[in-house]
């Protein structure tokens, strides 16, 4: 082997050693990841304002808008209290998933991923999650979820992990409305030093300086960060597939890159970066959106001025104050102490002191405050009607849904968009049990009439299944692919009052009768409330039972006249109490499959019409 071989030999071997992700390309993405912090300046400046309003510490927010107050200051939590509203309506919707099958053969995995999926989101404690979520969005107009697979979960077994991400420690490519267009995502959080490296023992002593730091809240209580390090994750796309680096400092812990199993498949299947952003009120050029401080912040202003004005003025009049003269003779410690009903004066004269005039505020300056506060109501959609307050003399629920289903809008886009990033959230929960659920386990869930049923299940069925070789050609895979459908799994106390006086009323004008299926089925037809299909269904099928039922009661009563006429009489009374119209047993009137009874009865009286006398 001459020299040139031997040195392109060992070149290609060190080439090949050499990981994908070093040191090198860490220092890379440390500068992406500054670029993507300093890009969102605005949007930090804009969530840590809200943070503050929240907490009604909002002085320093006023000041940089110079119209903070000086001295005491009234402030009032109307803008507090609207997120709190806000916060209860969206937990009263709480989501459910509805997994429909897209063709015929999956239709059995669809109604068990229907049940297992909301067992995985339970083990993940989804509701707390949810509220969290919630709580940013009212606040800082979008809450975050994370869905990843979490290996350390169940004993090492692995499982589906969902999380509430704080705003402040994410970053995407500045300018994108939709995060999974970014080139990079990054996540970034503070870990212990000593966990770090009771984890990664190679990293002991090799951690120099901190590293990046995001942008924190302003916590009530003192947060040492002295032995803290920032973990970064970073997720990015190449040759179609998503790849993840995880690093502290200028050190990698982990690049899927790097491993040589996850190198060309990806961290996972579906390509997805796995986050969920749910914002408020969508702004363009950002996944973010708007909340609820950020459009009611000025009315807010202006009602904490206007109260602090009528606190001060009430102040002034309820302490009376006096102009004295200064060579005046009067013992103004006496004068001043409550407790002594004499007070001595050399000179009782009425200019030695005079009372200060005080002029009460009149009613101009209360209305303003009132049409202040109806203003911000107004804006954030918590009218006295949302929140539960009607007028009086309306006392029915379902007049009383009427008026909250009429007034409260604002919630229900609000909850519609939280349902599509629920939508998103299962869809990703779908897509890591397909990938990771090789396993069988076991689960417990409601089987019919709602007794608890447990089975085992696996992703068997679900991963892409081969479709076998036709005249020589490999047909490939199918991947069973779901539809998900998002209901609300709570609901008010109001809502379930009108569902209830509706299905009463049904019953009252007789449509749930077999006999009026036709009409019934009109009148469902033309009205719209939850459940309707399944309604429909119902009479249709109980339409047809009952045919079938005085089909049957027609043909015994046929084979019994000759043999037992008391047995046929008394099947001709139950076909009368079911039809609701006489039935003889000797062949009377008889009810026609298909038709409903007063269409025959008045069949039969134009035919006896008809006969001659």
């Amino acid at each position: 082997m001459d020299g040139e071989q031997m040195v392109a030999r060992v070149g290609a071997a060190v080439e090949q050693a050499a990981p994908a992700i070093g040191a090198e390309q860490i220092r890379e993405f440390v500068q992406i990841l500054q670029k993507y912090k300093a890009g969102r300046a605005t949007t930090e400046a804009r969530i840590l304002a809200s943070e503050n309003w929240w907490k009604l510490r909002n002085t320093e927010e006023e000041r940089k808008e110079g119209r903070a107050l000086s001295g005491l200051v009234a402030r009032s939590a109307w803008l507090h209290n609207v997120i709190v509203s806000k916060h209860a309506d969206a937990m009263e919707a709480y989501p459910t998933p509805v997994i429909l099958p897209r063709e015929q053969g999956d239709q059995e995995e669809a109604t068990r991923l229907t049940s297992i999926v909301p067992c995985i989101l339970e083990r993940c404690q989804f509701e707390e999650v949810y509220s969290d979520a919630m709580w940013q969005k009212g606040k800082t107009g979008t809450g975050v979820y994370k869905v990843v697979w979490d290996g350390a979960a169940l004993g090492g077994l692995g499982d589906v992990l969902v999380a509430p991400v704080n705003l402040l420690n994410i970053y995407w490519e500045p300018g994108k409305s939709d995060i999974q267009e970014s080139r990079y995502f990054f996540h970034a959080e503070l870990v212990d030093k000593d966990v770090l490296e009771e984890q990664y023992p190679h990293l002991a002593g090799q951690i120099n300086g901190q590293g990046f730091w995001s942008t924190r809240f302003l916590y009530d209580d003192h947060i040492d960060v002295s032995d803290k390090h920032t973990v970064v994750d970073v997720y990015y796309h190449k040759g179609g597939r998503l790849q993840y680096v995880k690093f502290v400092g200028d050190k990698v812990l982990y690049a899927t890159e790097n491993d040589p199993e996850a190198a060309q498949r990806g961290l996972y299947d579906h390509g997805l970066y796995p986050y969920v952003f749910d914002p408020m009120y969508p702004i363009e050029g950002s996944p973010c959106g708007y909340g609820y401080v950020d459009i009611c912040r000025n009315p807010q202003m202006t009602i904490d001025t206007l109260r602090t004005a009528y606190i001060k003025n009430a102040m002034v009049g309820s302490v009376p104050r006096y102009f004295t003269r200064q060579d005046g003779t009067i013992n103004e410690e006496e004068f001043l102490d409550l407790e002594k009903p004499l007070v001595h004066v050399n000179d009782l004269s009425e200019d030695a002191l005079r009372r200060v005039e005080h002029s009460s505020l009149d009613g101009t300056y209360y209305t303003v405050l009132d049409g202040t506060i109806q203003e911000l109501r107004e804006t954030s959609g918590n009218t006295e009607t949302s929140t539960g307050t009607v007028s009086s003399g309306v006392t029915a629920a379902s007049a009383i849904a009427a008026l909250q289903e009429a007034s409260g809008k604002g919630s229900r886009d609000s909850i519609r968009s939280a349902y599509r990033a629920y939508t998103r959230i299962v869809y990703l929960v779908i897509e890591l049990v397909r990938q990771f659920y090789d396993v069988p386990r076991q689960f417990r869930i409601m089987g019919e009439q709602g007794a608890a049923e447990f089975v085992s299940w696996s992703n068997a069925n679900i991963k892409p299944q081969h479709q076998g070789v036709d005249f020589g050609q490999d047909m490939g895979y199918r991947v069973p692919v779901f539809d998900i459908k998002v209901e609300a799994q709570k609901k008010s106390s109001y809502s379930t009052l009108a569902q209830n006086e509706l299905a009463l009323q049904l019953y009252g004008q007789g449509l749930l009768n077999p006999n009026m299926a036709d009409q019934a089925l009109l009148c469902l037809e033309m009205m719209e409330f939850e459940g309707k299909d399944r309604l429909i269904q119902k009479v249709a099928k109980n339409a047809q039972l009952m045919q079938m039922a005085v089909q049957m009661g027609q043909l015994a009563m046929q084979l019994a006249a000759p043999v037992d006429p008391m047995l046929a009489q008394q099947i001709a009374q139950q076909l009368t109490a079911i039809t609701g119209q006489p039935v003889a047993a000797g062949g009377g009137t008889q009810v026609q499959s298909g038709e409903p009874a007063h269409v025959q009865k008045a069949r039969d009286q134009a035919q006896n019409a008809a006969q001659p006398g």
